[in-house]
């Protein structure tokens, strides 16, 4: 199909992908500081507070990866998770 003159329209990046805080979802990012935070300051537990947000920005990198959208296939799949069930 060719394109028609004069009706061309740039697209800029930032408007196709998505949005990514370190390389994780920006929503996961967000649960993961706030879980890790409330541990390590509420609770006191500062080396566990560390260890659950390298861990789960790790994870969360790793998946991000994959597939940047992971977080809405995962809520997805577990609304759907009794449909094919044999």
């Amino acid at each position: 199909m060719a394109a028609i003159q004069g009706f061309e329209v740039p697209v800029h990046r930032a408007l196709t992908e998505p949005i990514l805080l370190g390389g994780a979802p920006r929503a996961v990012a967000i649960l993961n500081g706030t879980l890790a935070a409330a541990i390590g300051l509420g609770l006191q537990q500062w080396i566990a507070g560390v260890v659950i947000f390298v861990a789960g920005h790790t994870l969360a990198v790793f998946a991000a990866k994959r597939d940047p959208d992971f977080m809405a296939v995962l809520a997805r799949h577990l609304r759907q998770r009794g449909w094919w069930r044999c």
